[in-house]
């Protein structure tokens, strides 16, 4: 690899930012795409396919080869509730780098989340540890306004890749009504999967953390604007 490439791509990697080398294998060429111009790149159709499933591989010109170097994908749980101890060791099986924020410390202690990341903060000044990019999914799962709205805010601030919440549709109402009064736009407040998780019938807690799980999934490997499974 030339060593110019191979410093924008150090570069992309401590930034956390997804990029791709294209080499053709049959003169040698290589170039650099990071994935913010993936979509104006001659091969925007084939680029984004892999970014979204994190492969590398040959193309099917037989001679263009894609080496696909995606950042570990996040996910900032707020609220070390129910949902959170079954949503957390699930996600960390699917290879998702979890962290649990809650300042309700009767709530978020050690005992309830082994071996994970427990944050017992408010989310302003524990998100100043974890901060949220486009390969960061946040679950706000607490209803209380306090709690969520800043992750939320600076999840849509970020593009998170996915931002869930809580609650029916009557309280996601108020939701939008409170997030648009500080500041989020419309267009903004469309990318909040709420009510949160795929629509399974979910009742209990566990299976409410797998419809979490599966939505969160979706929109990683589908990309943004993937549609909700329906039951």
């Amino acid at each position: 690899m030339k060593l110019d490439i191979l410093r924008a791509l150090n570069l992309a990697r401590r930034e956390r930012r997804a990029a791709i080398v294209v080499t053709d294998t049959v003169t040698g060429d290589e170039r650099l795409v990071r994935g913010e111009f993936a979509p104006r790149d001659p091969l925007a159709v084939e680029l984004e396919k892999r970014l979204r499933s994190g492969r590398s591989g040959m193309l099917e010109d037989g001679h263009t080869f894609l080496t696909v170097y995606v950042p570990p994908p996040r996910l900032v749980i707020i609220g070390a509730v129910h949902i959170s101890q079954s949503l957390a060791p699930m996600a960390k099986v699917a290879g998702f780098d979890v962290t649990i924020i809650d300042p309700r410390t009767a709530f978020a202690t050690p005992e309830r989340f082994t071996d994970v990341a427990l944050l017992a903060e408010w989310p302003e000044e524990a998100l100043k540890k974890v901060p949220v990019d486009a390969f960061t999914a946040v679950a706000a799962l607490t209803h209380d306004p306090k709690i969520d709205d800043v992750p939320l805010l600076a999840a849509l601030k970020a593009r998170a890749f996915y931002v869930g919440a809580l609650g029916s549709r009557k309280t996601h109402g108020k939701r939008l009504e409170r997030l648009m009064g500080q500041g989020a736009s419309a267009s903004d407040l469309e990318q909040i999967h709420a009510p949160i998780g795929v629509d399974i019938g979910a009742q209990s807690p566990a299976e409410i953390a797998v419809a979490v799980l599966a939505e969160i999934i979706a929109a990683l490997r589908r990309g943004r604007q993937a549609e909700r499974v329906a039951a």
